[in-house]
């Protein structure tokens, strides 16, 4: 390595250093994200490339959507490079004195390349990158339909408190059912048979006569006992009906999303072989998948602990020893994700054996028994390292010897 370029990356442009083997610098400049920008960009490497015989080394700290259009140029251009996530930069640029400027950021990125080795940056394939994005945009209608709930609970508290206790709350004969009576005057006018109906095309599943007239006579009961806080004319009911139209909305907007991720997984190897555990179903395949990204960029399983977040934090000061704990440094979605997975497994253990359950077991039976969050964390160690295996030696999970065809 005879050349770096250094890049302090912002909204539109970069800040830009190159630098020799002898620690001289030789540019500093900016960079604008465009198309004349990049390709003086291309010129300067091509030149470094005719002058010395081989690429300079790139490299810059990943600052979200902003180090995007550098990426994607470098990718296109099949120029190596190396992305550091924010606390890698920070830690590996470490001084004494230093001010934090964006041209002293890059110019620290550029000196310390030659005395840190980084490895090239795995380039995953599109697929990875589309998952990615479903997966993130999944994660927003999570949060949408979470402050979405909330707001319809309250405006319920407010109108038609009892209705909660007629309906499921998940299901979509409760949205529906509040969009047609979102007070109970609303239920006032309404004949029997009419409100039959009304429970009947409430919902897609086909419901037995009974548990229409159950339903109907349970929803009466708890408009006559209800003691709303507001009128039926007023402002908030209509708001509460658009909430509950907006959850359906999104739920089916979720749906979508991950039909699409399964579609595009369905020939994938890692997708099948996800699924092969007891307890892993297309939903979980395709969330793992989008946050993990590529399993063969990682080395072993201790790399993809500390992505996820769970590797071990040892604190030892003289004779104080204090208790591990996980990092949580990691990728926060993927950890909560794992968690809920293996918590699934335990649940399902009558339907089929699996390993990772037992270890649970024998983790939880020992003389001093691990907590249950500690067991869990351990099992979500113990399926990282089978996924790894199997995944790069193409198997299928499979009980009796954890991991065969």
């Amino acid at each position: 390595m005879k050349y770096v370029i250094a890049f302090d990356v912002s909204m539109g442009k970069s800040t830009m250093v190159v630098y020799d083997h002898k620690h001289q610098c030789h540019y500093e400049g900016e960079l604008e994200h465009s198309q004349a920008g990049f390709r003086g960009l291309k010129a300067r490497i091509h030149a470094l490339r005719e002058q010395t015989g081989e690429l300079p080394a790139v490299v810059f700290e990943a600052t979200g959507v902003y180090s995007q259009p550098l990426e994607r140029f470098l990718q296109e251009n099949s120029y190596p490079y190396s992305r550091l996530n924010p606390l890698e930069a920070k830690l590996q640029t470490a001084a004494m004195r230093r001010q934090k400027t964006d041209i002293s950021d890059a110019h620290e990125l550029a000196k310390s390349h030659f005395r840190v080795s980084r490895q090239a940056t795995y380039i995953q394939s599109d697929y990875y990158e589309q998952m990615r994005a479903l997966g993130r945009y999944g994660e927003d209608i999570e949060k949408e339909i979470s402050q979405t709930n909330n707001r319809l609970h309250a405006f319920l508290q407010m109108s038609f408190p009892l209705v909660e206790k007629v309906f499921t709350r998940n299901s979509a004969l409760f949205l529906n059912i509040v969009q047609l009576f979102p007070h109970p005057a609303y239920l006032d006018e309404v004949s029997r048979e009419t409100l039959f109906a009304q429970i009947k095309g409430a919902t897609r599943k086909r419901m037995a006569a009974q548990e229409i007239e159950k339903k109907a006579s349970l929803l009466l009961a708890a408009a006559v006992n209800s003691y709303p806080s507001i009128g039926p004319e007023d402002v908030r009911c209509q708001h509460l009906k658009t909430y509950a139209k907006r959850l359906l909305a999104l739920r089916t907007q979720k749906k979508e999303v991950i039909r699409q991720m399964v579609v595009l997984s369905q020939d994938r190897l890692e997708f099948q072989v996800l699924k092969s555990f007891p307890g892993i179903g297309d939903q979980t395949a395709v969330q793992v998948i989008s946050e993990l990204g590529d399993i063969r960029r990682f080395q072993n399983a201790k790399q993809i602990n500390a992505y996820i977040g769970i590797d071990i934090r040892r604190h030892q000061s003289g004779k104080l020893h204090y208790q591990d704990k996980i990092n949580k440094r990691g990728n926060r979605r993927l950890r909560t994700i794992l968690f809920f997975m293996v918590m699934t497994m335990i649940a399902q253990r009558k339907k089929a054996k699996n390993t990772i359950v037992d270890h649970y077991d024998q983790l939880k039976k020992q003389p001093n028994g691990k907590p249950h969050q500690v067991a869990v964390i351990a099992c979500v160690n113990k399926f990282v390292k089978v996924a790894f295996h199997l995944i790069r030696h193409g198997l299928l999970f499979h009980y009796e010897s954890g991991k065969a065809s």
